[in-house]
Formats: C-alpha cells, sequence, structure tokens
C-alpha cells in the first residue's frame, strides 16, 4: 500500500484537490489494475475468480518470490471462473489483492478447496519490503496444519485498512484446480460441520450399502454382491482421497501414499465394477463378445496402473475411466434389449455415473456456461449415491427374479411329484399283481428245480473226480513242456555255437538289444557284482537297460562297459552275430563277406572284424579247445 499524497488539514481547497485527484486515481485503477477483493462482513466468504485473480506460468520452477515481484507486469488476469495448472512440469504463480477493514467483528482466513495440490507457497508482504512464507499441500504431514480440515487454510491478519497483494506459488504432479476463497471464521466452522455430516452420511450410506451386500454374498453365495461391496468400497476410498478425508484420517503421517492412493483406488472401482457388470448381467452366457471385450478392458486398465505406478503423473488421466463405465453401460443396454429385465436400473444409475464423469470433465475443461458452485463439485457424489440406490434396486429386482424363477420351479417340481405319485400308486398295483402270479410260477419251477439239482449233483461229483485226474496230467505235461523247452533252448544254442547259421536262424537266438543286453549281464556278473570305482558290491538299477549303479559312490556301469561291443555303434545283435562268424571262421571271414551278409558299411565291418581278430590273436592260446567258453572270452575282452 503506498500513499500518494499528504494534504495540510487546514487547507480547504487542498483537501477539494486531493478528494478530486483520488477519485481520478481510483476510476484509473479500476479500469486497468487487479481490482483488490474487500473485506465486508456482509458477505462471510468470496470466491476469486476471474480478473480477481492472476496467473504467471514458470516452466523453470526456478523463479524465486524476488523475480516474480519484478515480473509484476506479466501476470494475466483469469479468463475462466477458476485457473487451472495443467501444466505439469512448470509451477504456477497466482496473484490475489485483499482489502483489509479493521471495523470488521469477524476473524478471516483464505482457504485452498482442491486436496490434491502436492505443494501451496503462499506469501504474505510484511514491512520492510518482506513476505512471510507459508507452505501448504499433500506432501506435508497433516499435523502441521493450523486446523484439523481436509482444506488447506490459512489465518489473516485484519488490523489495518491497507491492501495487500499476496503471491501463491503452486506446483503439483496432476492437472490442480486453483480455487482461492476468503472466508471469515464463523462462515467457516458453520460450513465445515455441514460439510463433514454430509461426508458422514455419504460414507454412512457407502458402508450401510456395502454391508447390505455383504450379507447378500453370505446368504446367497454369488460373486457379483462380493465384487458390488468392493466396488463401494473403492468408490467410498476414491472419494475419501480426493476430498482429503483419507489424508485427514487414515494415512496423516505418511504423505506419500498421496501420490498413489487416488489412483488406485478409481483403478479398484472400474475393476470391481467390471467384474460386477460381468456376474450381474451373465454375459458370459448372454453376450460372449461382450465378455471377452470386459475382459479386455480390464486387462488393459490394468496394464495403464502398471504404467502409472511408475510414472505417477499418468494418474491425472482421469478420462480414461470413460472407457470401462462405457463398455459397462453398453454391455447393461445390450443386456435389458435382450429381455433381460433387472439390467434396467443397471443402465439407468450407470447413465447417472456419466452424467456426473461428464460434469467433472466439463468444470475440468472450465466451460464457461456451467454454473459453478457446491452442485457441480459434489456432482458426482451425487451420482454415486443415486447410481448405488438404483443399482441395489437393480440387485433386489434380480433377486425378485431369480425368486420368480425358484417359485415356478418349484410349482413344476411339486405337479411333478404329484404326477409321480400317482403312476407309483399305478405302478404298485400293477407290480403287486404280477409277482402273485410271478410267485405261483416259481413254487411250480422250483419243485421242477429242486429235482434237477439232485441229478447234477450227481454229475457235479463225476465231474470233480475227472477235473481232479485233468489236473493231474496238465501239472505233468507242463513240466514236460518245460524240460523240452530247455533242450530246445540246449539245442539251438549248441548248434549257433557249432555250426554256420545265417542272421536270420542267429535272430531266434538273439532277436533284439534286450535278449543281448541281459546276455551280456549273465556273463559279465557271473561272480557277482563289484563296482569299478570303490569296490562296494551292492547295487542300484541304473537308468540304462541292464545297467548297474554303485549304493556307495553312485557310479553307474553300463553293461556293455569293459566289453568288446564297447562304443559300438551298430546294432548290438549284428555285432554279436559279427563276432560270431569271426569266431566260428578263426578270423578267415572277409570284411566284404560280413558286409553283404550284415548290411553294413564295408569300411565298418572292417573297422569291427579287424578289432575282433585282434582280440582273437591276442587270446589265441586261452581261446584253443574253449568251446562255448572262446565266445564268453571274446566277449568280456576288456577294451581300454
Amino acid at each position: 500500500m503506498r500513499e500518494c499524497y499528504v494534504f495540510k488539514k487546514n487547507a480547504i481547497g487542498d483537501v477539494v484537490q486531493l478528494v478530486l485527484c483520488l477519485l481520478l486515481v481510483c476510476a484509473t485503477v479500476s479500469g486497468s489494475s487487479q481490482p483488490a477483493v474487500r473485506i465486508n462482513d456482509s458477505f462471510p466468504q468470496h470466491i476469486f475468480s476471474y480478473k480477481e485473480i492472476e496467473q504467471l506460468e514458470d516452466p523453470s520452477t526456478v523463479l524465486q518470490i524476488e523475480d516474480i515481484v519484478k515480473l509484476g507486469d506479466k501476470f494475466k488476469p483469469s479468463s475462466v471462473y477458476t485457473p487451472k495448472a495443467f501444466n505439469l512440469n512448470s509451477a504456477y504463480w497466482y496473484r490475489i489483492k485483499i482489502r483489509f477493514s479493521p471495523k470488521s467483528n469477524q476473524h478471516w482466513l483464505l482457504e485452498f478447496f482442491d486436496q490434491t495440490i502436492d505443494d501451496i507457497t503462499l506469501f504474505e508482504p510484511i514491512p520492510g519490503g518482506k513476505f512471510k512464507i507459508s507452505h501448504f499441500g499433500d506432501k506435508y504431514k497433516f499435523s502441521k496444519r493450523q486446523y484439523t480440515h481436509k482444506n488447506f487454510t490459512y489465518n489473516l491478519s485484519n488490523t489495518t485498512s491497507e491492501e495487500k497483494t499476496f503471491y501463491i506459488r503452486v506446483q503439483s504432479t496432476q492437472a490442480a484446480s486453483v480455487i482461492v476463497v476468503l472466508r471469515s471464521f464463523k462462515w467457516f466452522s458453520e460450513y465445515a460441520t455441514e460439510e463433514y455430516l454430509f461426508f458422514g452420511l455419504f460414507y454412512g450410506m457407502i458402508a450401510v450399502f456395502g454391508f447390505y451386500n455383504l450379507l447378500m454374498f453370505f446368504a446367497v453365495k454369488q460373486k457379483q454382491y462380493l465384487y458390488y461391496v468392493l466396488y463401494n468400497l473403492s468408490i467410498g476410498l476414491y472419494e475419501m482421497c480426493v476430498d482429503g478425508i483419507a489424508f485427514q484420517y487414515l494415512w496423516p503421517d505418511s504423505p506419500a501414499i498421496n501420490n498413489y492412493s487416488y489412483g488406485i483406488a478409481l483403478y479398484l472401482s472400474s475393476v470391481c465394477g467390471l467384474l460386477f457388470t460381468l456376474n450381474f448381467l451373465y454375459l458370459k452366457s448372454k453376450s460372449p463378445g461382450l465378455y471377452k471385450t470386459v475382459l479386455v478392458v480390464i486387462g488393459l486398465r490394468t496394464l495403464f496402473l502398471m504404467v502409472c505406478l511408475f510414472n505417477t503423473r499418468l494418474f491425472t488421466y482421469k478420462i480414461v475411466e470413460i472407457v470401462p463405465l462405457v463398455v459397462a453401460l453398453y454391455a447393461g443396454i445390450t443386456v435389458w434389449r435382450k429381455g433381460y429385465k433387472p439390467s434396467r436400473f443397471f443402465v439407468i444409475g450407470y447413465s447417472f455415473l456419466l452424467l456426473g464423469f461428464i460434469i467433472k470433465i466439463l468444470v475440468l475443461l472450465n466451460v464457461s456456461w456451467l454454473p459453478y458452485g457446491p452442485v457441480t463439485h459434489y456432482s458426482l457424489s451425487f451420482c454415486f449415491v443415486v447410481e448405488m440406490v438404483l443399482v441395489s434396486f437393480a440387485i433386489g429386482d434380480n433377486i425378485r427374479h431369480l425368486r420368480k424363477r425358484k417359485d415356478k420351479a418349484q410349482k413344476r417340481m411339486i405337479y411333478q411329484l404329484q404326477v409321480n405319485e400317482k403312476l407309483k400308486d399305478t405302478m404298485n398295483r400293477e407290480l403287486s399283481t404280477l409277482v402273485d402270479q410271478r410267485t405261483r410260477e416259481v413254487v411250480e419251477k422250483a419243485k421242477i428245480i429242486e429235482q434237477k439239482n439232485s441229478e447234477l449233483s450227481a454229475v457235479n461229483v463225476l465231474l470233480q473226480q475227472q477235473a481232479e485226474e485233468i489236473s493231474r496230467m496238465n501239472l505233468l505235461l507242463e513240466k514236460d513242456n518245460q524240460e523240452l523247452t530247455v533242450n530246445i533252448e540246449k539245442v539251438t544254442r549248441a548248434r549257433v555255437m557249432s555250426q554256420d547259421v545265417d542272421f536270420e536262424e542267429f535272430s531266434k537266438i538273439y532277436p533284439d538289444r534286450e535278449t543281448c543286453f541281459k546276455y551280456l549281464s549273465d556273463l559279465k556278473w557271473t561272480k557277482g557284482y563289484s563296482c569299478r570305482k570303490c569296490g562296494n558290491t551292492n547295487y542300484h538299477e541304473g537308468q540304462l537297460p541292464y545297467s548297474r549303479r554303485c549304493t556307495k559312490c553312485r557310479y553307474e556301469e553300463s553293461v556293455i562297459a569293459n566289453t568288446i561291443f564297447q562304443n559300438s555303434r551298430i546294432p548290438i545283435n549284428k555285432a554279436f552275430y559279427m563276432l560270431f562268424l569271426v569266431y566260428s571262421t578263426k578270423g578267415k571271414i572277409s570284411s566284404h563277406k560280413l558286409s553283404d551278409i550284415l548290411s553294413i558299411r564295408q569300411s565298418t565291418c572292417w573297422a569291427y572284424g579287424s578289432k575282433m581278430k585282434k582280440v582273437m590273436e591276442e587270446r589265441k592260446k586261452e581261446l584253443k579247445n574253449a568251446g562255448e567258453k572262446g565266445w564268453s572270452k571274446l566277449v568280456l575282452e576288456v577294451i581300454e
């Protein structure tokens, strides 16, 4: 406040001139400069709007109050009812003027409405060209506030009649509405009491609806009621976060939660609402296409939440919630058109919710024709209440619908039981007659059967004697067959080992790998098993056929290890036959002959044949007059 003139009390002419000059200056200032809001007991509250609040954007976010005072001519009057801070990378400076009045009988304060703003710094001019600095915002602990109230408040000292210019610096991680209100403390206390009463009623209704549907869930055991309970609780949590109630009562000492709380609550309300829509409207059976669409929307909304957790500024884009809201509303309309009557209340309720959401978007866009005030500020909350009431009607209608279906089903069941009772009586009478008739026939036939049984008993005694004789003969035949089989096998093996036979006949003795591995196992461990690593004699079956694993050191030895067939890449039965041919011809058979007989390449036959002939040559003395033992001596040849 600057004094423009000094005058003498005794000079009447000078006084007249001074008054005229003051009138001229006031007229000039009122037409060109920012108007000051006067403190007046007749108007207990005043919202700063349009030219009463001026704005300056600071993209660098480094300007101090001294710099801002020098840039006073850069401030521009607000072109909307309440200015908005949209650019999250900038700091916004606002300037308001207040004309104090010591004649006022009220205590006055400034109140900031948007509880989601992270940081508000208020600069009040004090003598000496300095400023008193105060900090507000949801990044500070709730205990630091002057009043225990959800809004940010600042006490004003109304002791002089001077005009003060206040500077306000706002910076937030989401778009903010800068709503600054001048209020008397009396009006503030009355308004706060009524507002908290309204909040109590609103959250009480949410609690009542949630508890009611929770009881319905326990009674009916349908998931849709549980989803609706979670939906109501999510809506309540979101409203508490937006209103500042959650910060005041749930986490007053953890302001960092404010950056995530409202976004997570909004996500839960959308997802739980869509899950409720799926189950309440029976979309899986009534509209499979919409069922898949809703699942896709839930997935995309979840993905968006994951992204927002890493960049909390994305929580600002609340407009994305219109997608699940429209999808749910469209699903309700579609099912209603297909004849599902309970969905009509669902459609009306979600229509109100969509209306509230649209109003909030218009408020965010500062539409000039919208009537700003408590109605628009609490429009979404009001629509939430209407939606809860109408959806509760829809749930009740659904229960009535289910009850009617149940009553019809019970009536059909009772009718069917009556029909079944009549049929049972008729059948019982007919069966009684048939039973009497059959009983007489059975008695007559029983005598004949008794006579036949006597004859059969005598025949059975004879058959039993014959059966015992046949069993004795079968035992003798079985014993002879076993001896014959053993003899044939011995003769065949002896013939194979002593004569020239072809591969087909040889394969009758060693037809496959299983037979060859069994022969090698019996031959290799004739004297018992002994581990080659530690000498242990106990073993388990290994992973490969007929291999043995030491129980002590876990070393596993395959059946072909340390035999002439180790590292052989040809079928084991052909390797057997090759060894047989080499042994039986005393190594005189050529590799070409072996290739023709075994259908194996000549080079392979030459390699394996040479190895076998080498072993025969090295063991020549041991194989002399060995007979069948020569075969085993060749097989068990250790390959280094």
